[in-house]
C-alpha cells in the first residue's frame, strides 16, 4: 500500500477504482480495467483460496475467460461439461441438452470447477495484471461523494484500519450486498424464494464417456437437486428446496441432507456408496435485487446487485458478463462522466434483461408444465435450440432465440392450463414460500 496521509488515524491511499470483493465479478472488472490502464485496488474480506458454492460454468463464460487470458488455466482445473441433464421421477429416463445444439456453435462445452480454485485463479490474474489486491480486508463503510473522490474504509484481520480515496467504487461484495444494504436499496424478490443444503461427496456414480462432466438436475417433491462432477472424483451435491421444507429439519444438517437425498430416487441411486467430505452447509433467502445498480461514481455488479435461484448455473456467468460490460462503462466514465452515464444505463438495462430471461424459467421450474416440457424436448420452430442456447448463457443482445423462446412460453401456458389442478397447487406453494423467511446458516451445526 502507498501510504499518503494519516488524517483519520488510518493509512490512506488513492486510486482510480476501488473494487470491493475478489470473487469472479470483482476479479473480472479489476483485470479489464487494468488492461485499460486504470489504477485499481481490490479489497477482499477473505484469504483465497476459500470455499464457495456454484461450481458449474456456462459455455458463454469461455469467451470472457479468453479475454481475461486464463482459459488454459481454467481448462487445467476443470472438468469438461458438454450438456445439462434433467431427471424427473415422472419420467423413465433422463434428458440431456447438449450445448453443441445451441444457436452459437463457437462454445459447445463449458467446465465444472472447484470455486476455491477458480476464484483464486481469477484473483491472482487480476494481481498479475497490476491490480493492488488486499486480502483479509473487510470494507466497513463507504463514503460516496458525488463529484469528488469517494472514501472506502477497510479493516484487516489484525484490526488495522485503512482508507482508499477513489474516483469510482465498484461493489462486487457478493451476497454481502454492501452498498445495497447501506443505502436501503436491497429488496427481497416477492416472486420467488428458495433455500439450499449441500455438500461435497466422494464415490458418487458418474455418467460415462463425454457425459461424465455434465451437470445433473433432478426434480423431487420439495424442489430440485444439483449433481456437479469435480476433479479427482469428487461431486458437489445440493438440494434447492422450498424454505418451508428446510424449516422442518429436526436433525443435524448432515442427516437432513441424507434424508433429503433418500427422498429423490434418481439421486439416491447414484449415492449408495457415497461418503461426505467436509461439512454440510445451508443457505437461504436466495432471491433479492437492488433498486439501484449505479450512480455518480459507483456501481453494483454480480451478486452485490441481484441473486436468483441457481437452477441454470447462471450466477458466475451473470457476474462475469456484467463485470465485462461494467468495465467499459467505468473506463469511459473516468474520461467523460456524461458518456459514461449512457454506458452505465445500458449496462443496467442489459443485466436486468438477462436476469429477467433466466428468472422467467426459474420462477416456473418446479411447475409440472415446465417439467413436462423439459423432459419432452422437440425442436419444432427451433424451440429446443432456443432453450439450449438459454442454458448456454446466450441471453444478451439481439439473439435469434427470442422468437422461439416466446413460442416456448406460449406452449408452457397452454400446458399449464391443461394441467390446471396440479399446476395451481405448485403455484400456490411457490407463492406461499416466497413470503417465508429462512435464516441463513453458513456451516454445519445448529
Amino acid at each position: 500500500m502507498n501510504t499518503a496521509e494519516q488524517s483519520t488515524g488510518a493509512e490512506s491511499a488513492s486510486c482510480d477504482v476501488v473494487v470491493i470483493g475478489g470473487g469472479p465479478a470483482g476479479s473480472t472488472i479489476a483485470t479489464l480495467l487494468r488492461q485499460r490502464g486504470r489504477s485499481v485496488t481490490v479489497l477482499e474480506k477473505e484469504q483465497h483460496p476459500r470455499f464457495h458454492i456454484g461450481e458449474s460454468l456456462l459455455p458463454q463464460n469461455l469467451r470472457i475467460l479468453e479475454r481475461l487470458g486464463v482459459l488454459d488455466q481454467v481448462r487445467a482445473i476443470g472438468v469438461p461439461k458438454h450438456g445439462a441433464e434433467f431427471n424427473s421421477q415422472m419420467h423413465s429416463s433422463p434428458v440431456t441438452y447438449y450445448f453443441e445444439n445451441a444457436v452459437d456453435k463457437r462454445y459447445p462445452y463449458a467446465y465444472e470447477v472447484r470455486r476455491s480454485e477458480f476464484d483464486h485463479l481469477l484473483l491472482q490474474n487480476a494481481a498479475c495484471q497490476g491490480a493492488d489486491v488486499h486480502q483479509c480486508v473487510r470494507v466497513v463503510d463507504v463514503d460516496l461523494r458525488a463529484g469528488a473522490r469517494s472514501i472506502v474504509h477497510g479493516v484487516d484481520e489484525h484490526g488495522n484500519r485503512s482508507e482508499w480515496h477513489t474516483r469510482f467504487v465498484v461493489d462486487a461484495s457478493g451476497r454481502d450486498t454492501l452498498l445495497a444494504n447501506k443505502m436501503g436499496w436491497k429488496q427481497k424478490n416477492p416472486k420467488h424464494n428458495s433455500a439450499a443444503i449441500f455438500g461435497h461427496f466422494d464415490n458418487v456414480v458418474r455418467r460415462s464417456g463425454r457425459d461424465e462432466g455434465n451437470i445433473s438436475v433432478c426434480w423431487f417433491e420439495h424442489g430440485w437437486f444439483w449433481m456437479i462432477p469435480l476433479r479427482d472424483g469428487r461431486m458437489s451435491v445440493g438440494a434447492v428446496c422450498f424454505p418451508e421444507y428446510l424449516r422442518t429439519r429436526k436433525t443435524s444438517p448432515e442427516e437432513f441432507l441424507w434424508q433429503t437425498i433418500r427422498a429423490c430416487p434418481s439421486v439416491n441411486e447414484r449415492m449408495r456408496e457415497a461418503t461426505l467430505t467436509g461439512e454440510v452447509r445451508a443457505t437461504g433467502n436466495y432471491s433479492y435485487t437492488s433498486r439501484r445498480m449505479y450512480g455518480d461514481g459507483f456501481l453494483l455488479v454480480g451478486d452485490a446487485n441481484a441473486f436468483v435461484d441457481p437452477v441454470f448455473s447462471s450466477g458466475v456467468y451473470l457476474a462475469m458478463s456484467g463485470a465485462t460490460a461494467a468495465a467499459e462503462a467505468v473506463d469511459v466514465w473516468l474520461r467523460d462522466a456524461r458518456a459514461g452515464e449512457r454506458l452505465l444505463r445500458r449496462y443496467q438495462r442489459d443485466v436486468r434483461r438477462a436476469i429477467r430471461m433466466f428468472s422467467w424459467f426459474i420462477y416456473r421450474f418446479t411447475s409440472p408444465a415446465m417439467r413436462s416440457l423439459f423432459m419432452a424436448p422437440g425442436n419444432v420452430l427451433r424451440m429446443e435450440e432456443a432453450v439450449t442456447s438459454m442454458l448456454a448463457g446466450d441471453v444478451y443482445g439481439a439473439s435469434p432465440i427470442r422468437a422461439p423462446l416466446a413460442l416456448f412460453k406460449v406452449v408452457y401456458y397452454v400446458s399449464w392450463v391443461l394441467n390446471l389442478r396440479r399446476a395451481w397447487a405448485v403455484h400456490r406453494r411457490r407463492r406461499r414460500n416466497a413470503r417465508v423467511q429462512f435464516v441463513e446458516e453458513t456451516q454445519a451445526g445448529d
